[in-house]
């Protein structure tokens, strides 16, 4: 039996320690192929050619492709809270600035940097920028791959960037950066990741999807209660950063978990009201196309971890 996973470049999903660490990956019946993509509407697509039968994913994309007819769904969450504006250094930030708004207006007649049309990024910022009245204003460069929003900002393409707490701390190291607001403010219990999964797979492999639920929150475990030793396993993965990166992407959105919380669902359905506003979907889907619940409840039957984040030594 093959499992075919779909992934993102992100380093603290839970694919990395799983793909790093096979004993992780034990109870898996199944020989894991994993594949990387850009973005999360790349992988839509793949999901469209039945190249792949389970991946992570932003919630925001995984959206838009079941409101065009892909049979996909979500069975668990992995992390909340996981997009960040962040800058170089000459531009003011919270608490200096305490409305984002306000923050946002020092970028009339710039441009954003952000991963692809359709990413939970992308749906934040441009959700942004209409609440700010900016959306006239600012320039929305959106990217194939998130890591090309780092050199955009570095060369002065981009005066701003949204993307995950890697980005910002790359930008933090690599253009003398900063966050601008805390990603817990920018849009609360935001479905940074979910696991998404075929329906047909879903229907005729339930007990490999339980297990490999069962290995995914125990890899969020490793990263909430032994974050040291998953920035190490992570950074001997990727091979060119230290863990002491890691570490630190993870201390800047801590909360991990594989539960698919009432907050975090609805959080989600705000999604889709935005979405259908932007018009990237034409109508408003209901949570029970979205999600599933069933596997997750039993997999994970106790509260859930999101708000305990990670423990420091």
């Amino acid at each position: 039996m093959q499992l075919r996973i779909g992934h993102l470049s992100t380093f603290y999903h839970t694919a990395m320690l799983l793909m790093a660490d096979k004993g992780l990956c034990s109870g898996i019946d199944a020989e894991i192929e994993w594949q990387l993509f850009g973005t999360g509407p790349a992988i839509v697509n793949a999901f469209e050619k039945k190249e792949i039968d389970l991946a992570y994913i932003g919630l925001p994309p995984a959206i838009i492709g079941i409101e065009r007819g892909v049979p996909i769904i979500c069975i668990a969450g992995g992390h909340i809270e996981g997009t960040v504006i962040c800058s170089k250094a000459q531009y003011s930030g919270y608490p200096e600035i305490g409305k984002l708004e306000d923050i946002l207006k020092q970028f009339k007649g710039m441009a954003i940097g952000v991963p692809g049309k359709g990413s939970i990024h992308d749906v934040i910022l441009q959700d942004s920028l209409e609440h700010a009245g900016l959306s006239a204003s600012v320039t929305v460069l959106n990217f194939a791959w998130a890591d090309l929003v780092l050199e955009a900002l570095i060369k002065d393409k981009v005066a701003a960037a949204f993307g995950t707490p890697a980005l910002a701390v790359s930008v933090k190291h690599y253009a003398g950066g900063k966050i601008l607001y805390p990603p817990s403010k920018l849009w609360p219990n935001n479905p940074s990741y979910g696991i998404v999964v075929d329906k047909q797979f879903l229907a005729d492999n339930p007990k490999l999807s339980e297990q490999f639920l069962i290995a995914h929150e125990n890899a969020a475990a490793l990263l909430r209660n032994e974050p040291s030793q998953a920035a190490e396993i992570i950074a001997s993965h990727v091979g060119f950063i230290e863990p002491g990166f890691v570490l630190e992407t993870l201390k800047v959105s801590p909360k991990y978990c594989a539960q698919l919380t009432e907050r975090y669902i609805a959080s989600t359905m705000c999604f889709v009201s935005v979405l259908n506003d932007l018009g990237y979907v034409r109508r408003r889907l209901e949570a029970d196309e979205i999600f599933d619940r069933t596997l997750i409840s039993k997999v994970h039957p106790e509260t859930d971890h999101y708000d305990k984040g990670i423990r420091l030594y």
